[in-house]
């Protein structure tokens, strides 16, 4: 009999905790929500409270069998899911699905997985806060209710398979709203100028601040500077000081990851789980800068023993935003002691990254001396200004400092040379370099999450999960721009020299920046313009604050959500009867051939053109948009040319060969099979010789992959993967046992390894491994 069953919602997780507790405790994971709301229209009983109807999936149905049987026998149930809101719910779930008393059954949450406090929980029980499980229960509920009510507009008025989300399609309308900014930016020319003067031994730079705007004001000003005398009109040196950042919460270690280790948010928060449930550090949803007593003093005294007392200054930080849980702590290294953790490369630096930030948060602040030298001219009022920085006490620079989404525009200052005012400065040359203003930039995941964080948008559970969702819907695409070449002037006065050179430069090239797709652009203009509430930024945001509330007993869920329906329904009834088909069309012009209008919009598979109208005798004809070109940009040429596809090559294998664009790109079509075209391919140019080239290739690579099929079961075969040899039914995968030949195999022996490895769902919610 077990005397002590403690359910964790990870096997990692139990295996840490289960090292701390002693043999009186039975540690077992949960997998993450053991049940949900089924995908039917029956999972919300709206005229009644809202109240939900839930279910466990069939890939946890044994996970719960397997639980209940333990906790029937267990004198004690501890149920220990993650200390938010979702793990209250999980928990909440656990206890009425075993049969246990939720105002009796044990509820333990810790910040970290260290013995002291696994310990200390275990003797501070409480009981489940349903005031936590009634907030997740509210958003779970309002956001199936705008899921399942939305999705069957947009099929009908946009495009079918389309889907909505409360805060998705926000998340969505951000960034179609920055692009456009991007579309309307008008980009003007100015001149920067910048000089080097001769201090000693030494080159100083000095620039302009006032920028030129036409090449006529800078080549006259170039002119006057002939001849001229520079000297030192004006020398300000003043005292910087510079203060750490505060430790990290779950958007700012996003977004600073994003930035220092290129890693992506839902990889960030995947690693940061890891060394959670590892014991390495604090948990890692959480929207506190705050410390706990023992971190501010661990982290004093590791501070002391590492950089010396004057580098120690213990400082407690607290948020802006009202609704973070100060109860919390930040995200922290559990021992600074420890300046290295994680099994693999990511989480080692992350890790790093969690160390540097927290033990930079409690040291001195850095002190900086400013220089900032005026220079004058005898021929005319500009005046140039140079600047440099000092670190007079590196303080936190020791350690850490943080980035900013704009470092690739910031200069370092570095030390100037002694000057004195009146001190004269032979110089060098003056260089005025054509540069053009720059529309806002896209939005990174880091940045995106910042922003939604600013708007009061979500909270540290959904950021990752709402970028994911966005990206996979197709809504939003992660490209890489290649730029664009663009030519500049570049004037320079050396002596009494003056010259010209013409440069170029490729301007517009960006990686990993979000982009809206045609999709995306359509759906969120018609969510606009009939569901403005849904749409709107402060309404969202005071959805959220409503979450809290209901967090903290103050306001009733059911009220909420019921507040929130009956407009929202009506909404929905008045677009499905009056609002027209949303297509985003269009016009592009006339068909110079045969007249015909041609047009780019929306289609039942996604962007395309359309030749003709529908109210005339003859039908239209449709052509693909090929990827990488969008609705909003497409000419006229471009667009005729779609219609060139597909393309007769030829004749092989006694079968036609076609080349064409597809909802996947271009590919190559022969005897009903498909073989995509490489990026150097054009499907308007592309011969019939390099299509068979591709076909040889793609039959090759096939002929490799497949080490055996069956006779008895055309849907079996024994494949080569990344990892070795698998057997494949379908969409299952079974692992071949070591020491096993694959090519040998047999029928009986491939369905005996099957047999013994039972296929696996996929599994849902929180589910962590």
């Amino acid at each position: 009999m077990t005397k002590n069953l403690v359910i964790v919602e990870s096997p990692a997780k139990a295996k840490t905790i289960e090292k701390f507790l002693g043999k009186d405790f039975t540690v077992k994971s949960c997998y993450g929500h053991i049940r949900d709301l089924p995908k039917d229209s029956d999972a919300i009983d709206i005229k009644n409270g809202y109240k939900p109807t839930y279910q466990v999936p069939t890939d946890k149905k044994q996970v719960v069998k397997e639980l209940k049987k333990l906790s029937d026998a267990a004198e004690t149930v501890w149920l220990a899911s993650d200390e938010d809101r979702e793990g209250e719910a999980i928990s909440w779930h656990l206890a009425d699905e075993l049969g246990l008393d939720v105002t009796k059954t044990k509820r333990i949450v810790f910040h970290e997985i260290t013995k002291n406090a696994i310990l200390k929980a275990i003797e501070t029980p409480r009981t489940i806060d349903m005031n936590l499980v009634n907030a997740q229960q509210a958003r779970r509920i309002l956001d199936r209710i705008v899921g399942f009510e939305l999705s069957p507009v947009l099929w009908k008025k946009v495009k079918p398979s389309l889907s909505a989300g409360r805060v998705q399609s926000v998340a969505v309308r951000l960034i179609v709203e920055r692009e456009r900014e991007i579309t309307d930016f008008k980009s003007t020319a100015f001149f920067k100028v910048k000089a080097e003067f001769k201090v000693k031994d030494k080159t100083v730079q000095a620039e302009i601040t006032r920028k030129f705007e036409t090449e006529k004001e800078v080549e006259d000003f170039l002119k006057s500077c002939v001849g001229a005398s520079f000297d030192v009109g004006n020398v300000e040196v003043k005292p910087v000081t510079r203060k750490p950042a505060a430790p990290f919460t779950t958007s700012t270690l996003q977004q600073e990851a994003s930035r220092k280790l290129g890693f992506s948010v839902s990889r960030t928060m995947t690693l940061a789980q890891r060394l959670y449930e590892e014991g390495h550090i604090t948990y890692m949803r959480t929207d506190s800068v705050n410390l706990s007593e023992f971190a501010l003093e661990s982290a004093q005294n590791e501070i002391i023993s590492a950089y010396g007392q004057k580098y120690s200054n213990p400082k407690k930080y607290s948020n802006k935003n009202s609704s973070a849980q100060e109860a919390h702590e930040a995200i922290r290294p559990t021992a600074f002691e420890n300046h290295a953790a994680g099994e693999d490369e990511g989480q080692r630096r992350l890790y790093d990254l969690i160390w540097k930030r927290s033990i930079a948060s409690q040291m001195s602040d850095a002190q900086l001396e400013k220089t900032v030298v005026a220079i004058n001219n005898d021929k005319n009022k500009e005046i140039f200004v140079a600047e440099g920085e000092v670190i007079k006490f590196d303080g936190f620079l020791t350690v850490y400092l943080e980035s900013s989404d704009d470092d690739d525009e910031q200069e370092q200052k570095g030390l100037l040379p002694p000057m004195s005012i009146g001190d004269m400065l032979p110089c060098k040359s003056i260089i005025a370099q054509q540069r053009y203003t720059r529309p806002p930039s896209r939005y990174t995941e880091a940045s995106l999450v910042k922003k939604l964080e600013e708007l009061g948008i979500g909270r540290p559970s959904t950021y990752a999960p709402t970028i994911t969702t966005i990206t996979k819907r197709g809504y939003v695409l992660k490209e890489k721009k290649e730029g664009e070449e663009r030519k500049f002037v570049v004037l320079s006065l050396t002596g009494d020299q003056l010259s010209k050179e013409i440069k170029t430069e490729n301007t517009g090239a960006e990686s990993n920046k979000l982009t809206p797709s045609d999709i995306g652009k359509v759906v969120t203009d018609f969510l606009i313009e009939h569901f403005g509430n849904i749409m709107d930024y402060q309404f969202t945001a005071t959805v959220e604050k409503e979450f809290d509330d209901i967090a903290r007993g103050l306001k009733e869920w059911s009220k909420m959500i019921d507040t929130f329906y009956h407009p929202f329904h009506k909404d929905v009834d008045t677009t499905l009867d009056t609002a027209e088909k949303a297509t985003g069309e269009r016009e592009l012009g006339v068909n110079p051939k045969n007249g015909k209008m041609i047009f780019a919009r929306i289609g039942r598979f996604g962007p395309m053109v359309q030749m003709g109208i529908t109210s005339e005798e003859e039908k239209p004809t449709f052509a693909s948009i090929p990827k990488g070109i969008s609705m909003d940009e497409i000419t006229l040429e471009e667009a005729l040319k779609c219609f060139d596809l597909p393309r007769d090559l030829g004749m092989f294998e006694e079968k036609a060969v076609k080349a064409n664009v597809g909802r996947f790109g271009p590919y190559i079509q022969h005897n009903s099979k498909f073989f995509s075209l490489t990026k150097e391919d054009d499907p308007y140019e592309v011969t019939l010789d390099r299509a068979i080239e591709l076909i040889h290739i793609k039959r090759k690579t096939d002929a490799e992959r497949l080490i055996k099929t069956f006779k008895e079961d055309d849907t079996l075969q024994v494949l080569n993967g990344r990892f070795g040899p698998y057997i494949a039914q379908g969409k299952n995968n079974f692992k071949i046992p070591k020491g096993t030949d694959p090519a040998a195999l047999t029928y009986e022996e491939v369905v005996d390894i099957m047999s013994k490895q039972p296929v696996k769902a996929k599994a849902k919610g929180r589910a962590k491994k």
